[in-house]
């Protein structure tokens, strides 16, 4: 394939051109060494495209993006999946369509919906984590019936813990009652290019996003969105320019050129090789960990992953996880990681003991809606301890990234069972509508 972007930035890079334009480092860093990504750092100068209105070289590359991912249409983002969430609930938002959301989600769906005002109607995970959920369609199915006007679906699969969720059978749901269906795939940019491809659009999603950077050999805030309807690209990137910097970055952009360079040279072969060694690893380490989750590079320890966590930083072979609470604890694998790095890890995993899990306490029934996501998340609002939120509503979610799942949504009230809830979970202060 053709690198547009990476040809474009090696010749401006070469000829020296004064750059009487932003950024203000005028490509030489304080850093000197790191003076090569500096020189790349460029703006919207003639001939170096611009993301929201491409019809350039950043265009030609988000077409080469949907290629290899056999997609009808891709689109860049240099602001995460976040961004992409955006746009996607934006489109709902102008087709006026009904949100049918699995709870699991991460703050930045929350916080979409708060700034387009957007009302959820909640699906309940049927094994009562909302931090790794199981879902159910007959539970979505229900939730169809219910509404009367067009509606959508939105999931998180794989979610922190790697669950991936019923997405073909569900997409045969939306399209029964006519719904569309939104995925937040931001860690499973690698799920198209398994021996059967598990992608998102492959499997019936309208709509879809993948953080490129957490699974893949992409800077952080590289993202696509990618689009069953490849009419709907204008649309979205004016959706994507709302929210999106005017200033998205050259250099993560470049990585998301080089990333789907190598997915299209070695890197399908790659990711297969790093699920055979992650089968391996798992199948040596059978009789003394207990493996969840259904996504391959999501290495899933079924423990007290806050104790497992600390064990590991501090053995002889130090390793810093993913995320960890009570009930797991998650390494993230890479196609990048080499068999030496398998055996590290391996070696790691050996030298420490695991704590069985604690279990955390039943969910507890849905709290009461007082008032609107967008009136709650947008109010005067103040933190005070868990302990005393009891009877007070939640205004802004106070979630700590990782897994930026919230429990308690904004504009709902709290009861003594959600809040001993958060509390397993070790949140220790809630915001709350002042006054309320």
């Amino acid at each position: 394939m053709i690198e547009f972007l990476t040809h474009f930035l090696d010749n401006y890079t070469k000829n020296q051109t004064f750059r009487a334009h932003m950024p203000g480092h005028k490509g030489k860093s304080l850093l000197p060494e790191l003076n090569p990504a500096y020189a790349r750092d460029i703006t919207e100068i003639k001939g170096a495209d611009s993301l929201f209105e491409a019809d350039g070289i950043l265009r030609q590359a988000e077409r080469q993006t949907a290629e290899i991912y056999h997609v009808p249409e891709s689109c860049w983002s240099a602001g995460g999946s976040t961004l992409c969430i955006q746009a996607m609930l934006a489109q709902m938002k102008a087709e006026r369509r009904t949100v049918i959301s699995a709870r699991t989600v991460h703050r930045a769906f929350l916080n979409s919906c708060i700034l387009l005002d957007l009302p959820v109607k909640w699906v309940f995970p049927e094994n009562g984590n909302l931090i790794s959920g199981n879902y159910r369609v007959q539970d979505f199915e229900k939730a169809l019936q219910e509404v009367s006007a067009p509606a959508c679906i939105y999931l998180t699969s794989p979610d922190y813990a790697g669950n991936l969720q019923p997405i073909a059978e569900i997409a045969e749901l939306c399209r029964n009652y006519h719904a569309k269906l939104l995925v937040d795939n931001a860690h499973g940019a690698h799920l198209a290019f398994l021996e059967k491809n598990l992608h998102p659009i492959a499997l019936g999603a309208d709509y879809c996003c993948d953080s490129a950077h957490k699974t893949l050999p992409a800077l952080t805030g590289g993202a696509f969105l990618h689009l069953k309807d490849a009419s709907q690209v204008m649309q979205i990137k004016q959706h994507m320019q709302m929210f999106g910097s005017t200033s998205p970055s050259y250099l993560i952009m470049q990585s998301l050129e080089s990333c789907t360079a190598w997915l299209a040279d070695s890197g399908k072969e790659k990711i297969q090789l790093c699920v055979r060694r992650a089968e391996r690893l798992k199948q040596k380490l059978s009789s003394a960990y207990r493996f969840i989750g259904s996504d391959p590079l999501h290495l899933t320890i079924s423990a007290n992953g806050e104790l497992l966590a600390e064990q590991l930083r501090n053995c002889p072979y130090p390793v810093e996880c993913e995320y960890a609470d009570k009930t797991c604890l998650v390494l993230l694998l890479s196609p990048v990681m080499t068999e030496q790095d398998f055996d590290y890890l391996a070696s790691a995993l050996e030298s420490v003991q695991p704590v069985l899990p604690e279990c955390p306490p039943p969910l507890p029934e849905p709290m009461k809606q007082i008032c609107s996501l967008r009136d709650a998340g947008l109010a005067p609002f103040e933190i005070i301890p868990l302990e005393q939120a009891e009877n007070r509503i939640c205004a802004s979610v106070q979630v700590p990234c990782p897994p930026a799942v919230p429990i308690a949504v904004s504009g709902e009230r709290f009861s003594r069972q959600w809040l001993d809830f958060m509390a397993f979970y070790g949140l220790k202060q809630a915001a709350v509508v002042r006054n309320s």
